[in-house]
This record gives structure tokens, C-alpha cells and sequence, in this order.
């Protein structure tokens, strides 16, 4: 994967955790992501160019008005104030390409060289997938995560480079239920980070499709917990969320004409 800083910008030192959506049935980790940014005031630091994730351009996500500024499918926000660094991804992974996305994801220097980086995908202490952090929270850990079972053990392999014959599994024979956690795409972003020894820990919140604000608040809020800081300190200290310009645009409204 590789990148291309914003004139005049460069990675801060002081940005030493990562926030990233895990991109899935509904979009509303790409919502709470936005709805991060905007709230953290954080800024566009990089656009990065991975060949497995569907090429697509937008105006300006973030306003409060579009000024045709370009919005691509990989960018890099950091907020320095708040030590957190912000990747939104826009469009999805081309079909058959998630586990070249999950390990190149797995490659970036930039994130888990020697900087004690954490990546919270909007877990992994233990083996078993428990974490003392989220515990405290009053999370719970997911029961379906079994490190033990073909596809999580299919996945591991294949992020250390252990992979060998009788670990090959038929990926389009039909899924039973132990299978579905497993080939979701959280899973293998989470195998292959964690094999490169970056702590990972992953936000996981149910929804179903439509309107998933709701839920893009409740997520975005839960990875402030875990980042420890709070709301109540965003928009300049004047506290609360800060609605970004790109929730307007979410159920197809005509298309925003100064893009052209």
C-alpha cells in the first residue's frame, strides 16, 4: 500500500493510536468514522492507494459547506491534540482481493513499526480474545471468536505464512454458523494485524440495513471509551458531536453539482 502526504503535511510522532471501519453489511463504521473526524476537527494528512479497494470519487465530506474539495476512497486524518490518527475508507474491497487488502493492511510500516501504535477497528490481548480494557467497560467479549476453529485457524496460517495443505479449506462451500464471524471482513484485517504484532482491538455493534445513525453514534462513542477521552471536549471544547456533511448525502439525494 502505498501513499502520498497532502502538500505541506506530514505523519505526527504524537498520533500513536490508529481508528479504522471495518467495512461490512451496513455502513455505519464508515459513518461513525466520518462522524470522528468532523467531531475531532482532525485533518487530512494522506491519501493512500491500495489496488484491491474500488476506485471512487466524492466532494468534500466534511463542509459544513462543499467547497469541491475531492474525497477518495483511502485517506489518513490525525488529530495531534487527541493522539489519535483516523483512516476512512470509502469504497469496498473488489470481490476475491479481502485477504491481499487484510495483509498488505498488515505491512504498513507506517503503523506498526516500533511506535507502540494500537489500532482500534470500529480483541487482542489474550489468546482467547479477551481484553482487562474492555472488560472494564462493561463489554462483552465475543463467544464466537474460537481461535480453534477451521476458518479463525485458516486465517492464522495464512497470516504467519504457516499455511500448508491440510489447512486448505473450499472457501465456496456452503458456511455453517461457526463459519460467519470467520469470513466476515473484520476477521481477517484482525488476523493479519495481530500477526504483525499490532495490539488490535475490534468494536463489533449489530444493526440492520437502513438508517444506521443511531448506531454510528452509539459506535463512535464507544471507541471514545476506549481512546479515553469524551465528547463533551469536541467542537473547539465547546462539546458535542459535530454532524459531518457527508451524512446528508447517505439515502441518494440528487448530486451535489459543484462537484462538476
Amino acid at each position: 500500500m502505498e501513499f502520498t502526504l497532502e502538500d505541506g503535511e506530514s505523519f505526527s510522532t504524537d498520533c500513536s493510536t490508529i481508528v479504522l471501519p471495518g467495512l461490512s453489511i451496513g455502513n455505519f463504521s464508515q459513518l461513525a468514522v466520518d462522524l470522528l473526524i468532523s467531531s475531532l476537527r482532525a485533518k487530512r494528512v494522506a491519501y493512500l492507494d491500495e489496488p484491491s479497494v474500488l476506485p471512487c470519487v466524492g466532494n468534500d465530506a466534511y463542509g459544513p459547506l462543499p467547497e469541491g474539495i475531492l474525497s477518495l476512497p483511502l485517506e489518513a486524518y490525525e488529530s495531534p491534540s487527541h493522539a489519535v490518527a483516523l483512516i476512512q475508507q470509502r469504497s469496498p474491497i473488489i470481490k476475491l482481493q479481502l485477504f491481499d487488502f487484510s495483509l498488505d493492511s498488515g505491512k504498513r510500516k507506517q503503523i506498526d513499526a516500533a511506535s507502540f501504535m494500537q489500532i482500534y477497528y470500529i480483541s487482542s490481548v489474550s489468546d482467547d480474545g479477551t481484553d482487562m480494557d474492555c472488560e472494564r467497560l462493561g463489554w462483552k467479549r465475543l463467544e464466537e471468536y474460537r481461535p480453534s476453529e477451521r476458518r479463525w485457524k485458516y486465517l492464522n496460517h495464512l497470516a504467519d505464512g504457516s499455511l500448508g495443505p491440510e489447512d486448505m479449506l473450499n472457501l465456496d462451500e456452503d458456511l455453517v454458523d461457526d463459519d460467519y464471524y470467520a469470513g466476515l471482513p473484520f476477521a481477517s484485517l484482525f488476523t493479519f494485524c495481530k500477526a504483525k504484532g499490532v495490539k488490535v482491538t475490534c468494536l463489533l455493534c449489530y444493526c440492520s440495513e437502513g438508517d444506521n445513525m443511531q448506531e454510528s453514534f452509539q459506535l463512535a462513542e464507544a471507541a471514545c471509551k476506549l481512546l479515553g477521552f469524551s465528547p463533551d471536549t469536541f467542537n473547539g471544547g465547546t462539546g458535542g458531536w459535530v454532524v459531518p456533511l457527508s451524512w446528508k448525502t447517505v439515502y441518494g439525494p440528487p448530486p451535489d453539482m459543484t462537484l462538476f
